[in-house]
């Protein structure tokens, strides 16, 4: 992850990222926080924008309060959102969120070790939706500074549409509550924001996502 102060030297920064990135995808989010003009620089420097994904934000009440949307489908039969720590089903968990946004398999050990030695692992709580026994969903919840950053909500291609991403939601906003936090916040695909609507979070501000040739 880098930041550039300046659009000036958003070529530089490109540059680099060729030389130091190359043989891997790689992505710039331009948003509310990015220098005047990065857009229009990453343009011409062979970006071009690949979705806008809206932040969207809830606040958080009473431990108590109802969390799931009115109207809301029950997840299948037989479904858990477990806690995950480490072991194998951090390894499972990994597995399904890398295989949901296409990172290649020869990645997944090193993303494992990365996600069990984090510094701030002491804020986060993952979380696995566990069906028959498989993973077949994921989140993470990263608690700081009165926010709960809800990330990497991802249902395996053959169980989605079928309630569990909302039960993950869910589950990730009761973590919220129990922690404390006074409200949530994510960053929503096209796809998913209907769901979070739904939910009651509310768009607050969007990014643009700017993709590069390989």
């Amino acid at each position: 992850m880098l930041r550039v102060r300046s659009a000036p030297s958003v070529g530089q920064a490109v540059a680099a990222a060729r030389t130091d990135l190359a043989g891997l995808p790689w992505w710039w989010w331009v948003g509310p926080d990015s220098p005047e003009g990065t857009a229009a620089a990453l343009e011409r420097h062979g970006g071009w924008e690949l979705a806008v994904l809206p932040v969207m934000v809830r606040p958080l009440g009473h431990p108590d309060d109802t969390l799931a949307p009115a109207g809301s489908d029950d997840a299948r039969a037989g479904l858990r959102v477990e806690t995950v720590r480490d072991g194998e089903r951090l390894e499972d968990l990994v597995r399904t969120y890398r295989t949901s946004m296409g990172i290649a398999s020869g990645l997944e050990a090193e993303m494992v070790r990365i996600e069990s030695q984090r510094a701030d692992n002491a804020d986060i709580v993952r979380l696995a939706a566990v069906l028959d026994g498989q993973v077949v969903g994921s989140t993470v919840v990263i608690t700081a500074h009165a926010v709960a950053g809800i990330f990497l909500v991802h249902v395996a291609e053959a169980h989605r549409r079928r309630g569990i991403g909302a039960a993950l939601t869910t589950a990730a906003l009761r973590v919220g509550q129990e922690r404390g936090m006074r409200c949530a916040a994510l960053v929503a695909s096209p796809a998913g924001e209907p769901l979070y609507r739904r939910f009651g979070f509310t768009k607050m501000a969007e990014y643009h996502l700017f993709a590069f040739p390989a």
